[in-house]
């Protein structure tokens, strides 16, 4: 890197880091829905309403002025045990003209013991879920208890994403194309695999996958700067990651990794291997990361263009400050809010932070 370049870029990262300190002291934090145990997912109605997910099992639809929660009948089994129960909630990009909502669960249905990861669609009248359909189920069941990935979005084009985690099956699902678990998958809204999918022609391997070589991905969120879809995963005991992901590459895990064993062991000599996507960032120690969000809301000036990441293990949203698909900066925000499971900025330009504490606190501007 030449001087001019360096400089360049020492400007930027102090001018973000000094914004993002005078920021952090001109927001507040207001509860708005409370009362649910482990929020883990949550989506904005049109009309202001929330969808909200506990990982009990049980879907609410929260009402923040009247701080009544309503729960929704009619949802498909779910397992709910170890990190697994119903996680994540996406609306469909037409929400407004078809209804359609999406979840992913933990479900004991179809062969094998316990359970795996599936996504199922609904729609929602009189507090029920109605003309439920499985749109996709992980094979075969698992009695771990563990890495059920789950995050849902939809890019620009209608797509539907999705995560599965490597379901603590380290050394066999994630590199492995004909296993489900340790990948992103794509589908069209109604579950059909798209013709252009990276390994539609590949035999032996799962249509549905559009990455490999993932760990526990509990974070995606559309890119709205250019449409790419982003992630982040839990690593070992360092290594989370943050990826832009891409149609039939291969992440890394657990071959490559900046992570050890929760023991402090090694499973691995390798941060790099030619054939294997580096991330754009990387924590060690880890945050454990969970939910993300782009701020692109004029309620935000200092954080807007930039991405906001939740942390389970520290209980704070972190900023990382962005140059392009490059990371600059970090700073810390709202430390002590709580065991962070998904941050979103909704449709009404605010963001929601959902904690593991029973309750879901909004960014409020204070000037």
């Amino acid at each position: 890197m030449n001087l001019r370049k360096y400089f360049a870029t020492c400007l930027v990262f102090i001018s973000l880091f000094i914004s993002s300190m005078v920021a952090a002291n001109q927001y507040t934090l207001e509860t708005v829905i409370t009362d649910i145990d482990i929020p883990w997912g949550m989506a904005q109605l049109p009309d202001g309403n929330f969808l909200v997910t506990d990982r009990d099992g049980t879907l609410y639809h929260a009402n923040p002025k009247t701080k009544k929660n309503i729960k929704i009948t009619g949802l498909p089994k779910v397992n709910a045990r170890g990190q697994g129960g119903l996680l994540d909630i996406e609306l469909h990009p037409e929400y407004k003209k078809n209804g359609w909502v999406y979840l992913s669960l933990s479900s004991p249905e179809g062969s094998g013991r316990g359970d795996n990861t599936a996504i199922y669609r609904g729609k929602i009248k009189n507090f029920q879920l109605v003309d439920s359909q499985l749109i996709y189920k992980a094979t075969p069941n698992s009695t771990r208890r563990h890495h059920y990935g789950s995050r849902i979005e939809f890019d620009k084009e209608g797509y539907l994403f999705f995560t599965i985690g490597d379901r603590g099956d380290r050394d066999t699902n994630p590199q492995d194309l004909s296993l489900d678990a340790g990948k992103v998958y794509r589908l069209h809204d109604d579950g059909r695999i798209p013709k252009d999918n990276p390994f539609v022609n590949r035999k032996g391997a799962k249509q549905a996958i559009y990455s490999y070589g993932h760990r526990n991905p509990q974070g995606m969120e559309m890119n709205p700067a250019t449409g790419q879809i982003w992630t982040h995963e839990h690593g070992p005991k360092g290594g989370d990651e943050i990826n832009i992901i891409q149609p039939g590459k291969n992440y890394g895990w657990p071959v490559i990794s900046y992570g050890v064993n929760y023991s402090g062991t090694k499973f691995t000599d390798l941060t790099h291997k030619e054939g294997m996507e580096q991330p754009i960032t990387y924590w060690v120690p880890s945050i454990a990361p969970s939910g993300m969000t782009f701020v692109t809301s004029d309620k935000y000036p200092q954080w807007k263009g930039h991405l906001l990441v939740g942390s389970l293990k520290f209980g704070y949203v972190e900023l990382c400050q962005l140059d392009g698909n490059k990371v600059v900066g970090k700073q810390k925000l709202f430390e002590g809010v709580g065991r962070t499971r998904d941050v979103k900025q909704m449709p009404d330009g605010f963001i929601y932070i959902a904690t593991e504490n029973d309750k879901i606190v909004k960014v409020v501007p204070t000037k």
